[in-house]
């Protein structure tokens, strides 16, 4: 792929890894959490493709060290390190300012009823929520802010944090990078002139329990959410 020039690019992870390389998908994975607007950027998806590339980007960004599991080390050390960070702004975030989002207006990047979907998984999963969430697409951008708005313990956060974040990248990356080796060896399949499909294929099987939830799911009551609000502000 070498011309991106089209909107749809933005949701194509061979993007920024080709436009921006190792700092660009740092900040992307930073986003989808820290700035939580970046819900509609690729994550789980960015992870695998990333790790198909994980030795030309170290190699790019800090030179190669001759091991293509330290190259890939390396690269999903950055990511969970990225990802840790946003959970953190996020959850900060939640923690000062967040019951005020339930009042804010929906917007073309910010919805309410993610916010609410968040809330229900959190309480649903408690704790796990933050190590679960991580792996579902929309969901892991707005549990760290319930969080922070439920004032979980900020130690136990940070715990569930780092054991997510760690799982998320490293499985991801490393089966991207060992999975294309897998199948170029056995298979002569070269999973870089796929990545269309593997990418569709990420996506469906990631949002898939989400879109079950939006579809199927009965229809949620949010007035209790603006009640609490009511109740906040009188007390």
């Amino acid at each position: 792929m070498e011309d991106f020039n089209s909107w749809r690019d933005l949701l194509n992870p061979e993007f920024y890894i080709k436009m921006g390389g190792f700092w660009l998908i740092l900040f992307i994975v930073f986003a989808e959490t820290g700035l939580f607007v970046g819900f509609f950027l690729p994550g789980d998806s960015l992870l695998f493709v990333s790790g198909i590339y994980a030795v030309e980007i170290i190699k790019e960004t800090f030179g190669s060290t001759g091991s293509d599991f330290l190259d890939t080390t390396i690269l999903a050390s950055g990511v969970a390190l990225s990802a840790i960070i946003g959970n953190e702004v996020g959850y900060y975030f939640g923690r000062k300012a967040g019951p005020a989002l339930y009042k804010r207006p929906d917007s073309m990047l910010f919805k309410k009823k993610y916010l609410y979907q968040a809330h229900d998984f959190f309480e649903k999963h408690g704790a796990l929520a933050i190590i679960m969430a991580r792996f579902l697409p929309v969901v892991r951008t707005f549990t760290p802010i319930v969080a922070g708005i439920v004032k979980m313990d900020k130690k136990e956060f940070l715990r569930d944090n780092v054991i997510g974040a760690v799982l998320w990248s490293f499985i991801l990356i490393f089966a991207g990078h060992y999975l294309d080796k897998l199948f170029m060896e056995q298979f002569g399949i070269n999973l870089k002139e796929k990545l269309e499909y593997i990418i569709i294929v990420i996506v469906l099987v990631t949002t898939l329990p989400v879109i079950i939830k939006f579809v199927f799911g009965k229809k949620e009551d949010f007035s209790k959410y603006e009640n609490n609000d009511s109740e906040e502000e009188n007390k």
